[in-house]
């Protein structure tokens, strides 16, 4: 059976350790032996992790002591707190820990005589600059964004909320990588009980590993429900977003190696709010999301819509000539616009594998293969490269990915079930994706149609209007 905690024997300490951190197998998990006051000692720590200049220095100084500095120093929070110069320093004689700590970045120090070990917190990431988001850009405000590095993501956020209340619950979530999880909220101001579930889910997480971040996590969080393409979680690159949100009251949930915050409660009308919308004065950020809502709505309804009224010609009233189909080819209506819709999406795929230097060139291409070239071979009426060309460019006016591609989804099974049924197939469409929105479970098993079921006439006005900043309202 494996020991669960050091047994004070040095010799036999270090030799189990070395055989569970496999020490001899892999290069980069160094062991260190060396005298502390003429007593045997050894550190271990993964190299490229430990802060070099500071190790040196702390190395230096406990190889300086004499055994006379060891008299009268019987436990190991003594030693430590006499002789050991660094700021972030435990003690601990679990093994599970040691050897968490040591794969995590720390250094531990175990000495000739003391049953526990020493953990220095002197690590060190790789870690890039904390540069703008690519895909939460603002026209003004901040320019800094998360990144990978959890320590770097919490300074972030205290920067901005300097308030005792503030509060950062590490957490470790999976049996293999051990991922640090932060659970972030403002004490006094979140929801005790939903504080209490994230952190109850949090301790029954049963996953191997984070991998992917705060997307293996969501789905971990959340009950599995693969048939629902609706996002269950908000996410935000944006420190600025993240410390609002939590001064409102929402819980945040930081995931090491991610530059993604999770916000939580998240429900449907969360996700049409754009950070642009508070970097401009009251009347401007309402019409800018009045812009949005609407252009987001067409993009869901345009192409069923029009191809329902295609369908049914006699419902095009006179002075909506315009919808009418000019030059009809041989190729059905619903085969050019769903071709459209997967044609749009591989080429979004194609320009996340293509060179910066290439972009241009592979944009120009792209737009004169879908352009007249398509047109004129007969492949498509030009009718449907309008509609499918407002629809592609208006779907980046919605801030969340994940809800564009589930509308984007039920835009396409609108198409289908109107093919198949005429309006009683949109109709069908049209009760499925409500069903579908109201079935929707959330991480923190709040209603997926807040503010409007339970109604909250306040908060769903503040969804519409962009209210000044007050008091209550960051």
């Amino acid at each position: 059976m494996e020991r669960e905690s050091l047994s004070g024997n040095f010799q036999q300490d270090i030799h189990v350790l070395e055989d569970t951190l496999r020490v001899r197998q892999s290069f980069d998990v160094v062991l260190r032996r060396i005298e502390v006051g003429e007593r045997q000692a050894a550190i271990l720590f993964i190299d490229g992790f430990a802060k070099d200049d500071i190790m040196e220095k702390i190395l230096e100084y406990l190889m300086s002591l004499s055994r006379e500095d060891m008299q009268d120093l019987p436990r190991t929070e003594d030693f430590s707190s006499r002789f050991v110069p660094y700021v972030e320093v435990e003690t601990t004689s679990q093994m599970e820990q040691i050897r968490t700590q040591v794969l995590s970045g720390a250094v531990a120090l175990l000495i000739d005589g003391y049953r526990e070990a020493v953990l220095i917190d002197a690590r060190t990431y790789p870690v890039r600059g904390v540069g703008e988001p690519d895909d939460d850009r603002v026209l003004r405000g901040a320019r800094d964004g998360f990144v990978e590095t959890l320590v770097f993501n919490t300074a972030l956020i205290r920067r901005r909320i300097r308030d005792p209340r503030l509060t950062m619950e590490i957490h470790q979530v999976g049996s293999v990588s051990k991922s640090d999880v932060v659970l972030c909220y403002l004490e006094g101001e979140a929801d005790p009980k939903l504080v209490r579930r994230l952190r109850d889910k949090l301790s029954h997480v049963d996953v191997k590993t984070l991998t992917m971040g705060q997307e293996s996590l969501a789905e971990s969080l959340v009950r599995r429900q693969w048939w629902n393409p609706f996002p269950k979680v908000r996410y935000t690159e944006r420190p600025d977003c993240a410390a609002a949100s939590v001064a409102e009251g929402r819980v945040l949930l930081l995931v090491d190696n991610s530059p993604s915050v999770m916000i939580l409660p998240t429900a449907l009308f969360d996700f049409v709010q754009d950070t642009n919308d508070y970097y401009f004065p009251p009347l401007v950020g309402t019409y800018l999301r009045f812009v949005r809502d609407a252009v987001f709505f067409l993009t869901v309804f345009l192409t069923p819509v029009w191809y329902l009224l295609v369908q049914n010609p006699d419902w095009i009233p006179s002075w909506l000539d315009m919808l009418r189909i000019k030059e009809p080819n041989m190729i059905p209506l619903l085969v050019q616009l769903l071709a459209i819709e997967f044609v749009i999406d591989g080429i979004k795929l194609a320009s996340l594998n293509t060179p910066g230097s290439l972009n241009n060139a592979f944009s120009i291409v792209g737009a004169l293969i879908l352009g007249d070239f398509a047109v004129s071979v007969g492949f498509f009426v030009p009718e449907v490269l309008l509609y499918m060309a407002f629809v592609a460019v208006a779907s980046f006016t919605q801030p969340s990915f994940e809800l564009g591609y589930a509308f984007k989804l039920f835009r396409m099974l609108f198409l289908v079930l109107t093919a198949l049924f005429n309006w009683i197939g949109f109709a069908i469409g049209l009760l499925l994706l409500v069903l579908v929105i109201a079935f929707t479970d959330t991480a923190a098993g709040k209603s997926y149609l807040y503010p409007l079921i339970p109604f909250n006439r306040r908060a769903f006005l503040r969804l519409l209007i962009r209210r000044p900043v007050h008091r209550d309202n960051t």
